[in-house]
């Protein structure tokens, strides 16, 4: 057997067994969006369409032209220097912005390179910022974003074309596929790369305009006080959505048992037997999901969960409802 034969046979396994992102699988979400889309249209939060869920913030509009000030106009609309320039109150008229810029942040690390059940935290993960993305190009909206791994990130900047939203998919396909050669020991690809997700919200913030819509996926490991602050001065004036993804595995033990691990380079083997063990996992797992459902809440960003063992289109959907 050629090296090149045993690679793809390599290769062919971790798709099968959900660990690998095809582009095909990509490219078919947009499919999966359109249910995703209708459901959105029927139960319009802010009155307009596509999976916008919270209100504008920031002004979202554009500059039109002057008038004279009426009775009833917003006295914040007012333009000082006109008035005293013409002597009678002048205000401006904005005219409201139809496409709302959607940026999708995708986590690739090596903490995403997990999965117990169905798919890895890094596929769901690709999956769902397909869906986004192809929600985005059929609502009209200029899409962008940034995938990020422990080492390197790549910026799409936000277009209205179908060109940039494969491009951004594409390098969703890229950085995922990556994964498997990766080890922890890994240098960055640039000197000023910095792990986690404080760097890469610091990055997205370069990208985003007041009242863009913003989907960051991630199992949000890395969530420290400057990723908090960060995600505090981006809800300020944009629809923010943090998807948590998660596994099965990480949420509860399995049965009692001695079981088998590895992170692709070492085996090792945990044992379930005792309840304390399992009892306290679980509590720890509540306790984090806890935490940053009080972070978020408090800033006024909406949490949708994601579990890597049910079809993400799915739970997207029921999230819609429940928020609707």
């Amino acid at each position: 057997m050629t090296a090149k034969l045993k690679l793809e046979l390599q290769h062919e396994r971790y798709r099968s067994r959900g660990a690998l992102i095809t582009r095909a699988q990509l490219l078919m979400q947009r499919h999966a969006a359109k249910t995703l889309a209708y459901l959105s249209q029927a139960r319009s939060i802010a009155g307009i369409s596509g999976l916008h869920l919270s209100k504008i913030r920031g002004r979202g509009i554009d500059f039109e032209e002057f008038r004279p000030y009426q009775a009833g106009d917003d006295i914040r609309l007012i333009d000082w220097r006109a008035t005293a320039r013409t002597g009678r109150a002048v205000t401006k008229v904005f005219r409201e912005e139809r496409e709302r810029p959607v940026i999708i942040a995708v986590d690739q690390s090596a903490g995403m390179f997990f999965g117990s059940q169905v798919a890895f935290k890094s596929v769901i993960a690709a999956q769902v910022a397909s869906l986004f993305c192809w929600l985005a190009v059929d609502n009209g909206d200029r899409v962008g974003g940034l995938v990020f791994s422990d080492t390197e990130a790549s910026l799409v900047r936000p277009k209205r074309s179908r060109r940039s939203a494969l491009h951004l998919l594409n390098q969703i396909f890229t950085f995922n596929h990556r994964l498997k050669d990766k080890t922890p020991a890994q240098e960055p690809a640039s000197s000023d790369f910095k792990p986690g997700l404080a760097h890469a919200l610091g990055q997205i913030r370069r990208i985003t305009k007041p009242g863009s819509t913003l989907y960051i996926i991630s199992d949000f490991a890395t969530l420290d006080e400057k990723a908090l602050q960060y995600l505090n001065q981006l809800s300020r004036h944009n629809n923010v959505v943090c998807c948590m993804v998660y596994d099965a595995l990480e949420e509860t033990l399995p049965v009692p048992g001695v079981y088998s691990i590895t992170d692709g380079s070492s085996k090792g083997s945990i044992n379930t037997h005792s309840a304390k063990t399992r009892s306290r996992y679980r509590e720890q797992f509540l306790a984090r999901m806890s935490s940053i459902e009080s972070e978020l809440e408090r800033l006024k960003i909406r949490l949708l969960k994601l579990r890597t063992n049910q079809i993400a289109v799915e739970q997207i959907r029921e999230w819609i409802a429940k928020n609707s």
